[in-house]
Order: C-alpha cells, then sequence, then structure tokens
C-alpha cells in the first residue's frame, strides 16, 4: 500500500472503520521498526504498537483535523515505549540480583553484522538521542514535527541527532578499525 490516502486519519476519526484498517495496514510496519528499536525486544515491540493503535483509536476526538498524522502517531507511540522501558527497569531492579556489566566485545562476536552493531550502540545512547536519531533517520521525520510531538526545542533535538550520529560513527569506526 503505497499510495497514501491523506483523507484517512479523518475518516477514521469520524467512524469509518475501514478507513482505520487502513491507516494500521499502512502505518505497523514503520512503527514496528520504531518500537523495536527503542525497545530492543520484538515482544515488547508488538505491544507497544498494539496499543499504541488502541490509544490512537480511542483518542480520535482529540486529533485536530488541520493536524499532521504522523507527528501525533509518533507521539503515542513514543510515550508507550517510554512507559514500557519504565515498566522493564522496574522490573529488571526487582529480579536481578547482581548487575554483570556486559562489554561490546562480551555481547558480539568477530563479524556481527552491521545492523547489530547499530542496535547495539543505539541501545548504549540517552533515550532522548535515540527516540530523536530514529524518528529524524529513521521514520523521516522533520525536525518540525519531532519538536511538535516531544515538546523539545528544534536546536535540542538537533543536538540529539549530532549526538547520536556522533556515538555511531565513533562506534562503528572502531568495529571498522578492529576488523581490518
Amino acid at each position: 500500500m503505497n499510495d497514501f490516502d491523506p483523507s484517512l486519519p479523518i475518516r477514521a476519526k469520524r467512524g469509518d472503520d475501514q478507513a482505520f484498517i487502513q491507516l494500521v495496514e499502512h502505518y505497523y510496519p514503520r512503527c514496528l521498526r520504531f518500537a523495536r528499536n527503542m525497545l530492543g525486544s520484538e515482544q515488547d515491540a508488538e505491544e507497544a504498537v498494539q496499543d499504541t493503535f488502541v490509544r490512537v483509536h480511542d483518542s480520535f476526538p482529540r486529533f485536530r483535523e488541520d493536524a499532521r498524522f504522523d507527528p501525533w502517531l509518533f507521539q503515542i507511540l513514543a510515550n508507550r515505549c517510554r512507559t514500557l522501558m519504565a515498566r522493564n527497569r522496574r522490573h529488571r531492579s526487582v529480579i536481578e540480583y547482581g548487575e554483570i556489566p556486559l562489554t561490546a566485545s562480551a555481547e558480539h562476536e568477530i563479524g556481527a553484522d552491521w545492523a547489530e552493531e547499530v542496535r547495539v550502540v543505539l541501545d548504549t545512547l540517552p533515550v532522548e538521542q535515540r527516540e530523536a536519531f530514529l524518528l529524524r533517520h529513521v521514520e523521516d521525520l522533520s525536525y518540525e514535527d519531532i519538536s511538535a510531538m516531544t515538546g523539545a526545542g528544534l536546536s535540542a533535538l538537533r543536538m540529539r541527532v549530532k549526538r547520536a550520529c556522533d556515538a555511531l560513527r565513533t562506534r562503528l569506526t572502531e568495529v571498522t578499525e578492529s576488523e581490518r
């Protein structure tokens, strides 16, 4: 479904169930990719995305018809991801008896694929940097849209993305040099 009908969000808001189904079908892969990258777990990503679409459906009365749908949707999804990350941190702090830090070399074997290295680096970034990077460079949202959904200023977002890119570049350069 490459041809996106821009009237879908408005029709779905007005109660058109078929339009809502088409919205879900169109956005589900992007949302799942974002959630996977934020959470690092397929199961948590599925939960976040499914819960997001339930919340979108329930929150449609608050969606402004003159607003862009993408930032509104990803704001809900990002909030769900943050909630799941906090829940998982609390859960781990209750069930873990000791912390055994894993180094990148212990976690990965020589020759680990590039995508895995990127995921590992993304996992080490502060949540705000990871979120800004993924929204900008993976989901291709504008800084203005990201600002609208997160409440962060444009300069702060640009700095978060820059720091994320710097961290990725540094780590991936290290990996490339170590494989020579």
